[in-house]
């Protein structure tokens, strides 16, 4: 697992962090949502943390649909920033893609392309930001 940093690190309470960078090897989505899971699980026995098993799996498949999105619809590596503050998770991913995620509507017909629709059901807030050289999509999930 990648350093995780903790509050007393990075000058922020009740905070901690960690990263990766994604190149679209096989298993990376894998080992994204097992970094999110084991980042959970440390900061619940390093912080005494509540978070749930029912949280690491939202946790779990929030990051495993926004990798595979940047992965599939952008150029080059994506990096995935977790941090815990308070009792919320905050999934950042950037990429180099310059097209901003869209949902499509609902149809219950259509075989995959749901994985927006998923993020936007189990987070309470998401946030797209462009930036030079690409994008940055931040999703908050309650803990």
């Amino acid at each position: 697992m990648p350093q995780v940093i903790s509050p007393s690190e990075q000058g922020r309470a009740q905070s901690l962090y960690t990263s990766a960078t994604y190149d679209g090897r096989p298993g990376t989505i894998a080992a994204a949502r097992d970094l999110a899971a084991g980042f959970l699980a440390h900061a619940q026995g390093a912080g005494g943390a509540d978070i749930t098993a029912h949280s690491i799996g939202i946790a779990r498949l929030v990051v495993s649909e926004l990798v595979t999105n940047a992965l599939k619809h952008a150029p080059g590596p994506c990096l995935l920033d977790l941090e815990i503050d308070g009792d919320s998770l905050q999934i950042t991913v950037s990429d180099t893609g310059t097209a901003l995620p869209a949902a499509l509507p609902h149809d219950a017909d259509r075989i995959g392309r749901h994985g927006l629709e998923i993020v936007l059901a189990l987070c309470r807030r998401l946030e797209v930001d462009q930036r030079a050289g690409g994008k940055c999509v931040r999703a908050h999930v309650d803990l």
